[in-house]
């Protein structure tokens, strides 16, 4: 074996052992332990070793101690933990050992070797252990310019003349084509009909030396025939032509041909064929119906099973047709259409022969019926295909692997071997497995009679004793009178009216012998303390940082509780900026418990409704955004600052969970952001540019004055002549009013006085009105 393969073992032993670690811990976690049963308890180291495939025994003398019922079956971790030493440990895994592992052919070797491998390993032994699979990889190669023996198998039945004309110079035409996909080539030839007996054939005296007699359309043909081998196979393939050009066709009375016969002939005579061991053999048959099948024979009487045997006769004849029915369908096969004419036979043989070349499956012989094996595909693709064993779509120099998994169900007796082997369909490498049952113990075969160590009353094998007639106990040192006395059973009791060990031992010489449970260990001194029966935390005793002492947890440091479920470790309830909770909250077991409302989180630390939450977000902006604050430093800052900040166009601040905060900065300026917790993180939104007064412009301040001064002057001046204007209009009015009630003439008017000067009374009118429309 190579330093790497032995490397590869060595890596795959220890994720095996991890596993069985894992299934250990997962069978004793997750219930009974399987290994400690009250069944198991008793038990010998065989039966143990039969109990569970990860169950071990402890052959260790002084074990476990004398007042508890032996408990010597157990997981190895176990074993170890309760003081058994690793040479006293019978616990035998399956185990894998590759005997022949010959590299993989390839296109650069293939030129030189002889034989070729496509399958590696070659063989393998397995030593397996009821319930526990051993596992191996199978690497398989289609290798490129692999030597092919090609046997072609014609159906010379009347039906197939066409044909048979068509192929009369096939042997060229194939033997350049197959250059094209193998150097070492080689070809033969054979041909068949059917059964030459009724109801298959025309067995009537006329027709025995021409069975086309009075056929109109074909009226000479040759005798019917089971098989005829005709060329052995040969690199010549003027040969092959040679032959067909000899051959004519016959006739039978039915529709299905003799094929099968034919086939398993040409499979099975080696010799006469001449096929060789280091090329991939293919046997191609061209038939235009269907051959006959299991059963078919007892229409002619014919019932015994094929024996698998060659039997052709002197005359290459087969000789054995009318006396063994073939019964089995051959795997790795398949089929194509021919034309009517055969015209399309080398395009047909080419992609058969590649449709057979790009698939690999694995096939299991004479594998025993309480072995279970299952498989596991990696193709080409790299992917894993569980309970696949076969990859297609391959091209040839392609390398698949498969992993195989083998289960004894059943112990056989040491020295039990068996040899099964695995191999590709249609190729000749094949993997030969044998496997041996690693099922007994090595201590058995140590055996004490009348030992001192049974008291002289029992036989010592395996660290435990197996007591003579009449003697009981962990070393047979007490009489069956002994254990019946009330003396005895009495000494068993903790208290009067008690029953005997609590119930749950026995009394043995005396003294209580208790039991194992399933659950734990049982102990005291009347059974009345367990390792099992204290508080639970999540359904894990002690919560897994404590032991279970006589019913009651004890803690192991660091922790405190009915259950050790409470921590006095401190650290987790820090939070970024050194402070206990963040200040709001209190650290109970190890978990901040927020007394702040609205604060949450692991350590408190969040909390959008805090009076601070905008004074410790704002700092958080200052040095994230703009490298500014008391935080400006890097290390601080990005230790402190881990909140999303998204820089918005405009705050939306109608969310009713969302605190909106403001703040003036360094430059006097206005910042405004929201902080809120979404989907367990915070979040803050922040303005893209902080909101700042600009200084005012004199000449507008000047203009503004200037404009409102005028403004108020125009104002003032339309206000005084409107009220000048109403005044006017009210006089005028009056003394409109009073010259309309003058009565008086002015003869008769007291207070006339003629006057001195003469005016014109319409001059003066017009005068007046002047004066009080304003024109003078």
């Amino acid at each position: 074996m190579g330093h790497r393969e032995g490397m590869e073992r060595s890596a795959r032993s220890r994720v095996l052992l991890v596993v069985s670690l894992l299934c250990c811990l997962v069978l004793s976690l997750g219930g009974p332990n399987v290994c400690t049963t009250r069944s198991a308890t008793s038990a010998s180291c065989h039966e143990c070793l039969l109990t569970h495939p990860q169950c071990a025994w402890c052959s260790q003398e002084e074990f476990s101690g004398s007042r508890t019922v032996t408990s010597r079956c157990d997981f190895v971790h176990n074993l170890i933990s309760r003081g058994c030493k690793k040479d006293f440990i019978e616990g035998p895994g399956s185990s894998v050992t590759i005997t022949k592992n010959l590299p993989l052919s390839t296109k650069e070797s293939s030129s030189s070797q002889t034989n070729f491998i496509q399958v590696a390993p070659q063989k393998i032994s397995l030593s397996l252990r009821p319930g526990a699979a051993a596992s191996f990889k199978v690497h398989v190669r289609q290798v490129e310019d692999y030597p092919v023996d090609l046997y072609y198998l014609m159906d010379l039945s009347l039906s197939m003349k066409d044909d048979l004309d068509t192929i009369r110079n096939l042997g060229t035409k194939l033997a350049a084509e197959m250059k094209k996909l193998t150097s070492n080539f080689r070809l033969g030839f054979g041909t068949f009909v059917d059964k030459n007996m009724s109801p298959y054939s025309y067995t009537a005296p006329k027709y025995q030396n021409n069975p086309c007699t009075g056929y109109k359309y074909f009226p000479v043909c040759v005798p019917s025939f089971g098989f005829r081998h005709l060329l052995s196979l040969t690199d010549k393939a003027n040969s092959f032509n040679a032959e067909v050009q000899k051959q004519r066709v016959s006739r039978n009375r039915d529709a299905p041909e003799g094929a099968f016969d034919a086939i398993l002939q040409a499979a099975v005579c080696g010799d006469r064929i001449g096929w060789r061991k280091e090329a991939s053999h293919l046997l191609l048959i061209t038939t235009d119906d269907v051959p006959h099948v299991a059963l078919d024979g007892k229409l002619a009487g014919v019932v015994q099973p094929h024996d698998g045997q060659c039997h052709l006769n002197e005359n290459n004849e087969y000789s054995a047709s009318d006396k063994l029915n073939f019964t089995a369908l051959i795997p790795g096969t398949t089929a194509e259409i021919l034309d009517q004419d055969s015209q399309n036979i080398i395009q047909l043989i080419v992609s058969a022969y590649n449709n057979i070349r790009s698939k690999v499956e694995l096939m299991v012989s004479d594998s025993p019926e309480d072995l279970g094996l299952s498989f596991t595909a990696t193709c080409q693709d790299g992917v894993s295909y569980p309970g696949v064993k076969k990859c297609g779509e391959l091209k040839i120099g392609d390398t698949v692997s498969f992993e195989v998994s083998v289960e004894a169900r059943n112990c056989h007796p040491p020295g039990t071997e068996h040899t099964f082997t695995i191999k590709p369909v249609g190729f000749r490498d094949t993997l030969e497995v044998t496997v041996t049952y690693n099922c007994s113990c090595s201590c058995a075969q140590q055996v004490e009679t009348a030992s001192s160590k049974c008291s002289s009353n029992g036989t010592y094998t395996c660290g435990v004793c197996d007591c003579d007639t009449g003697f009981l106990g962990a070393r047979c040192e007490c009489g069956e009178e002994e254990i019946s006395s009330d003396v005895s059973q009495n000494t068993c009791r903790e208290a009067e009216g008690k029953t005997v060990c609590n119930g749950r031992g026995r009394c043995l010489c005396g003294l209580c012998v208790c039991y194992e449970s399933e659950f734990g260990i049982i102990s005291g001194s009347f059974c009345q303390c367990d390792d099992f029966s204290c508080a639970r935390y999540k359904g894990i005793l002690c919560s897994g940082h404590g032991e279970c002492d006589c019913g009651e947890c004890k803690c192991h440091a660091g922790y405190i509780g009915d259950n050790c479920n409470c921590t006095i470790e401190t650290s987790s309830c820090l939070s970024d900026d050194g402070q206990m909770c963040s200040g709001k909250g209190n650290c109970v077991c190890g978990r901040c418990q927020c007394i702040e409302p609205g604060a949450f989180g692991e350590t408190c630390e969040k909390c959008p409704t805090c009076p601070d939450a905008c004074g410790t977000k704002m700092d958080c902006i200052e040095c994230r955004l703009y490298q500014t604050g008391r935080l400006a430093d890097n290390q601080t800052c990005q230790k402190l600052c881990k909140d999303e900040i998204i820089t918005v166009e405009e705050l939306n601040t109608d969310n009713p969970e969302a605190a909106v905060c403001i703040y003036k900065t360094e430059s006097d300026c206005v910042m405004r952001f929201t902080y809120s917790e979404e989907s367990g993180r915070s979040v803050l939104r922040v303005l893209k540019e902080p909101e700042c007064a600009s200084a005012p412009d004199t000449l507008t301040v000047l203009l503004a004055v200037v404009g409102s001064i005028l403004l108020i002057g125009i104002v003032l001046l339309a206000v005084w002549k409107l009220l000048v204007t109403i005044h006017d209009r009210r006089e005028f009015s009056r003394f409109q009013s009073d010259r309309s009630r003058a009565r008086y003439e002015m003869a008769s008017n007291p207070l006339y006085r003629p006057a001195v000067s003469t005016h014109n009374v319409d001059e003066m009118y017009n005068m007046l009105s002047k004066s009080y429309n304003g024109t003078t």
